[in-house]
């Protein structure tokens, strides 16, 4: 039995009814047996091949938000660089990038299991190139009218819709004992493009004279081919990956799906709001700082903690580690609310840096979740699993909940926005999102912790 079948061969005859099997294989890089919950054979041929996937849609994926993110720290510079925006207008064009991101991450979970994942990879790494290159051109011409800087920010969005398909076939290449760590560390991947792209955009946009920015949209030009090419060369499409439309409309279905992707909307939305938002809060509340090099520190600690936070749910359960890090995540708001009144930066920084560790566990944890509950909510008529059907539907649900948490990186900064607008302060925003956090703690404890609950004899 071969592991990959070659362009324009049929798959033998002996393997067929195996796992990833299909008649005839497309042309490309097509894996067309999988079943990496044998043991033999994830020893013997998967880790490595699910290893060597596992790297470039990282590095794929990381630039994707990258570029998803780009708007979050180039804002800061624009009244410098001559833009009369005002603060709200700022604050849209920090939101609209994710509202776009959120919204194709539904349709990049099909573009999978329809176009193979290594093909997706490469297209959705080369539309890069559009936001980036649109970046450029504008953030040099200060007459630009504020629409169509709004319309250049939302093509950024691409970037976003890249978590959704990178998870979704990330998802297949795992057992399900390994999955937590290898999505965690995929997605951490991903997360960490936010903390660079803080970091890295306010050092080239000055460097040499003066303040050069458009030099946001350019860096990212050359590594963005690179992700196609390597994606091109080293990754692998997987039959076995075929979260189809009825599967989607099957998880749409379960109550869990959408328990889940409004708990993500609390840790995975509260990462990526508030990293959009960040570096505009700081400018605005502590105008003394420099936000150049202070910004880039939350988002670095939310995205190291969420693989951490994957591994964890691993061993005792995402339940439990989600359960934790929305109390965490609570504590960290009051804290927030505290340091506004007495004025205190450091204060203030080091909440929001406990709010950023929190949800980046939290993300991991609550992605965790997926699989363990397909698995028991997928059952036959005699009470059996059935493996197939369970990744299927659990590979769907992961595409829906990335596709609604991510609508929280659009609702925090209009949140703020709104709270400064009406109120003239940030508090009213951070008191309401503390009542979220209560809410969503009370609902995964109520799911799936509760003693006598319908799954709380399962490790979730």
């Amino acid at each position: 039995m071969t592991l990959e079948a070659r362009p324009g061969v049929a798959t033998p005859r002996e393997v067929t009814g195996a796992v990833g099997t299909v008649e005839a294989p497309r042309r490309g890089r097509w894996i067309d047996v999988w079943d990496p919950e044998d043991a033999e054979f994830w020893a013997a041929k998967g880790r490595r091949v699910a290893r060597r996937n596992l790297w470039p849609s990282i590095f794929a994926e990381f630039l994707g938000f990258s570029v998803w993110q780009l708007w979050s720290i180039v804002v800061v510079s624009l009244p410098a660089a001559g833009f009369g925006y005002s603060t709200d207008q700022m604050f849209w064009l920090v939101a609209l990038p994710s509202l776009v991101g959120a919204t194709l991450r539904l349709p990049y979970t099909f573009a999978v299991p329809k176009f193979g994942g290594r093909n997706w990879t490469i297209v959705s790494a080369l539309l890069l190139l559009v936001p980036t290159s649109g970046l450029a051109f504008f953030v040099s011409r200060p007459d630009t009218p504020f629409w169509l800087m709004a319309l250049v920010a939302a093509t950024a969005g691409v970037g976003g819709g890249n978590f959704a398909s990178s998870m979704t076939n990330i998802s297949f290449f795992f057992p399900e004992r390994d999955k937590g760590f290898a999505l965690g560390l995929n997605a951490a991947g991903g997360n960490l493009g936010v903390a660079v792209v803080q970091l890295l955009v306010p050092i080239m946009i000055v460097a040499g004279a003066g303040l050069t920015l458009n030099r946001a949209g350019l860096m990212w030009l050359p590594l963005i081919v690179l992700a196609a090419v390597l994606a091109w060369r080293v990754m692998d499409n997987l039959s076995a990956a075929t979260s189809s439309f009825r599967a989607s409309i099957a998880a749409a279905k379960r109550p869990h799906t959408w328990v889940i992707s409004f708990l993500y909307i609390g840790t995975f939305g509260s990462f990526i709001g508030f990293s959009a938002a960040f570096p505009l809060l700081i400018k605005t509340t502590f105008p003394h700082i420099t936000v150049a090099h202070i910004a880039f520190l939350g988002a670095l600690v939310g995205s190291v903690s969420r693989p951490f936070g994957g591994k964890l749910a691993d061993r005792i359960g995402g339940a439990k580690v989600t359960v934790t890090a929305f109390v965490v995540m609570g504590v960290g708001i009051l804290s927030a609310i505290a340091a506004l009144h007495s004025g205190s930066f450091t204060w203030f920084l080091l909440s929001f840096l406990v709010l950023f560790v929190a949800s980046g566990a939290g993300n991991g944890s609550t992605y965790r979740m997926i699989p363990a509950v397909f698995r028991q909510t997928t059952l036959d008529l005699d009470g059996k699993p059935e493996p197939v059907r369970a990744r299927r539907e659990a590979a769907a649900c992961i595409g829906i909940a990335s596709a609604i948490g991510a609508y929280g990186g659009f609702f925090v900064p209009r949140g703020f926005a709104m709270s400064t607008g009406h109120y003239g302060s940030l508090v009213p925003a951070l008191y309401s999102f503390c009542g979220f956090y209560v809410v969503c703690l009370a609902l995964t404890y109520f799911c799936y912790l509760r003693r006598g609950g319908p799954l709380s004899q399962e490790r979730v």
